[in-house]
């Protein structure tokens, strides 16, 4: 086997003209070469089988479960991987001595962090929040941000140590202080959290789903003008009411002002993909129907604010030109204000509804064909005598093939399939004279979802 960098020399300018093209190429010893990937090693590191791999190709070896070492086959002592400098200079020299062909030297790697190193950091942490220290807070905050830039191996060794916990923790107490005083800092831990999602464990979500945390998250969302800290808050805030127990912080937030008006005018005015598809996440948490009494009026409550802002409008308006990501959540936004008779009555005022809706049954993808699905059945089965028109046009711009379409192509869950046959039901005694076979939209059914 040869392996080698390979660079083609031909004759030009004033030089005498070559008989014919070189292959000019540098061979690669073969023990430069991890025995996993076959490349040239960057990060040499030996394992307790004594032989030696380059660290990103044995890292993906034993995060995948295996405990053997792979060229001997032997069941490993330890997982311990420790550097092999000597042949890493070999290759740096190597490196340098064929720069000719156009081999670039290896850099020396970063050593990783070690679990230790991450403990020690966050017991400072923990100790300068509890002191109110911000300026040893934000050392601390910075070096663990240092160390998340050099590698992912160190990400993750961030993240599997509990620095989510202790920097949710640091963060509700300088919130708890004054959030305007501190904003410094917390913007700085929200900033290290935002790449730790979603490995925010219940600790974590306790801290972040304080009054003080909220009331600091969305502090921050009034108030900065850094695109980045914006997002970074919406974020967190989408990760805490993505939890199990989001109830509880649904009636927190129902009870800070100005939260619900800047979650609009994040959606209305399309800032950033990220933040509004984040803010269409912590809409479709708050509208979201509740089991328990004192969160469902918080609901209803949170659902009024919203009609009256104009949401169906804007939602529409989004779904007519929108990518998969913002189309989803917009739709899941708009099929639970469905669930709520005023929100229902938004949405029979707007002649976009149904076209739009229909619009997206098998266009963007499962889950954007399941909520489509969802709404156009509320709308339609909760339809008053004077409402009956939403099931005449519906007919019209082509549902009812549509939906057996949706039927034949079995898309959906059984919920859906149950939802779309009792739709057809409804839909059939208005057939007559009534439906467009040409809206019927065929170009694609058999997309792959």
């Amino acid at each position: 086997m040869v392996l080698g960098w390979t660079r083609r020399r031909t004759g030009h300018g004033t030089k005498k003209k070559q008989p014919r093209d070189l292959d000019m190429e540098a061979l690669i010893p073969n023990h430069f070469l991890c025995p996993i990937s076959l490349d040239l090693m960057k990060d040499p590191v030996t394992l307790s089988s004594g032989i030696t791999y380059d660290r990103q190709s044995i890292d993906t070896w034993l995060e995948a479960g295996n405990f053997t070492c792979p060229v001997t086959n032997q069941v490993l002592r330890n997982f311990d991987q420790i550097p092999n400098h000597s042949l890493r200079r070999m290759i740096q020299e190597w490196c340098t001595q064929n720069k000719h062909y156009g081999i670039e030297r290896v850099p020396t790697p970063r050593i990783p962090v070690l679990p230790m190193e991450v403990s020690e950091i966050l017991f400072s942490i923990g100790a300068s929040a509890r002191r109110l220290d911000q300026h040893g807070c934000l050392e601390c905050v910075h070096k663990i941000k240092k160390w998340g830039a050099e590698s992912e191996r160190n990400k993750r060794c961030i993240s599997e140590n509990g620095t989510a916990s202790v920097l949710a923790g640091a963060f509700d107490s300088f919130a708890s202080d004054c959030i305007k005083r501190n904003a410094t800092v917390c913007e700085e831990i929200l900033s290290a959290l935002s790449w730790m999602l979603p490995a925010f464990d219940e600790e974590a979500h306790k801290y972040l789903g304080s009054q003080a945390s909220l009331h600091g998250m969305v502090w921050f969302l009034k108030m900065s003008d850094d695109l980045s800290v914006k997002q970074n808050a919406i974020l967190a805030l989408k990760e805490l009411l993505a939890c199990h127990d989001r109830n509880k912080h649904v009636d927190a937030l129902a009870e800070i002002g100005g939260v619900n008006e800047v979650l609009f005018d994040f959606i209305r005015e399309k800032i950033s993909p990220t933040i509004t598809k984040a803010s269409l996440m912590v809409v479709f948490y708050l509208v979201s129907s509740s089991s328990s009494s004192s969160s469902s009026k918080s609901s209803e409550k949170i659902k009024s604010a919203f009609l009256e802002m104009g949401l169906v409008s804007i939602l529409l308006e989004i779904l007519v030109d929108s990518e998969r990501g913002i189309c989803e959540r917009a739709l899941g936004v708009l099929d639970s204000l469905c669930d709520f008779q005023d929100g229902r009555e938004k949405a029979y005022a707007n002649a976009l509804t149904i076209p739009v809706l229909v619009k997206k049954i098998l266009r963007v993808s499962e889950m954007a064909t399941e909520y489509s699905i969802s709404a156009i059945w509320k709308l339609c089965k909760c339809a008053s005598s004077q409402e009956e028109r939403v099931l005449v046009e519906a007919l019209q711009v082509g549902t009812f093939q549509k939906l057996l379409l949706v039927l034949q192509v079995r898309c959906g869950d059984d919920n859906t399939k149950e939802k779309t046959t009792e739709l057809l039901k409804l839909l059939n005694p208005y057939r007559a004279g009534l439906e467009c076979i040409e809206s019927v939209d065929f170009k694609n059914i058999r997309r792959s979802f």
